[in-house]
């Protein structure tokens, strides 16, 4: 019996164990850059974040969004506009900055879409989807009100009792980047004496209807992700990773009390708590951590997996025992010591974590 069964709800392992790869930034050293294919099946935009061949946790995964209904002219304008995307100064200078010599706002967005996937923001709406799935017990289905999901963000309503319309925007197109844009990764399979691969094609979810509540307004879910600014009132969507604890027994419980508020005036991109906890529960799968709750984790792929990529170490350890602070006054982690390596870069990090927020249970 574990000790958050009444009280937590569980995010599947295979979910977890991809999510911080799938989640990448553009500066982390294992991503390739956006490119444009074309094969028989149509056309896609797509990113690849390698797999280290020195860490055994990590695997390497493609996320893409399939360009639909494109006809040849289509294609060969949006090679055009591909030909504006400076990647060197989303990189060095903001995604924002990259992609202002790109004109149209569809292929503007996608873009960003890509690059920012699986921010801590969207992430976050993640969590609120697997525990509302673990509340209403429709299996992988999962419908609510987008006033509540904002609301549980920690966002502040307008005078009227909605939210501004800059926020809700942002909602939906958070959702349709986790609808559209696929995840392709491999698992070794064992075949007798040969040992293959299992190649797995899933979004994080599926958006399967939305409702509107006032019938005269026009609301067109990808017309609003790509070119306006707009909210659906209510949305069902199916979360394509979930398997159910009845049916694997394979996850990570989360407490029901984690708090996915987002900073007033603070970039996703910035929540280094998130980044964090997720990494760790990552962790717990892949390593099964020791006595169920010692992970030790080389601090040289924790900063890499935090974005804590730049050179001003100092800084970076600052942002880290800070971030670690929070987890230890959150409740998710008990302790964490550093202990040294033979080389100064192969130190490593010994987490201590609270099985009363954070659990691990596998099959059998």
């Amino acid at each position: 019996m574990n000790k958050l069964d009444d009280k937590g709800f569980p995010v599947d392992s295979q979910l977890l164990m991809v999510l911080p790869r799938a989640g990448a930034s553009i500066k982390n050293p294992d991503i390739r850059l956006p490119i444009l294919q074309a094969d028989e099946d149509g056309y896609y935009l797509e990113m690849r974040v390698e797999a280290d061949p020195q860490e055994s946790t990590e695997v390497a995964v493609t996320r893409r969004v399939p360009l639909e209904d494109l006809s040849s002219e289509e294609w060969e304008e949006l090679n055009r506009q591909y030909a504006e995307l400076d990647l060197s100064a989303c990189v060095d200078q903001g995604i924002s900055k990259g992609l202002e010599k790109i004109q149209d706002r569809k292929l503007q967005r996608l873009f960003m879409a890509l690059l920012t996937f699986l921010n801590p923001r969207q992430v976050s709406i993640v969590l609120y989807l697997y525990k509302q799935a673990a509340q209403q017990g429709r299996g992988p289905l999962v419908h609510f009100r987008s006033n509540d999901l904002l609301e549980s963000l920690g966002y502040t309503r307008t005078k009227d009792g909605g939210f501004p319309s800059k926020l809700r925007s942002q909602l939906n197109r958070d959702l349709v980047a986790l609808h559209r844009t696929e995840l392709v990764f491999a698992q070794s399979l064992r075949k007798g004496k040969n040992v293959g691969a299992k190649v797995t094609i899933k979004s994080v979810l599926r958006i399967k209807d939305y409702e509107i509540d006032n019938i005269p307004r026009d609301f067109d879910l990808a017309k609003a992700a790509d070119y306006t600014y707009e909210l659906a009132d209510a949305y069902t969507v199916s979360l394509e990773f979930f398997e159910g604890p009845g049916r694997t027994g394979d996850y990570v419980l989360f407490a029901n009390n984690i708090d996915i508020t987002q900073k007033l005036g603070s970039n996703a991109k910035s929540d280094y708590k998130t980044k964090l906890l997720m990494y760790l529960a990552s962790r717990m799968k892949w390593d099964s951590p020791e006595d169920g709750k010692y992970l030790k984790i080389s601090k040289q792929y924790l900063f890499k997996n935090l974005d804590l990529l730049g050179s001003n170490s100092s800084r970076n350890n600052q942002i880290f025992w800070r971030t670690v602070d929070e987890l230890r006054e959150s409740g998710y982690i008990l302790s964490a010591q550093e202990l040294p390596g033979k080389k100064r870069s192969s130190a490593s990090i010994q987490f201590q974590i609270n099985p009363e927020q954070l659990s691990c249970s596998s099959p059998g």
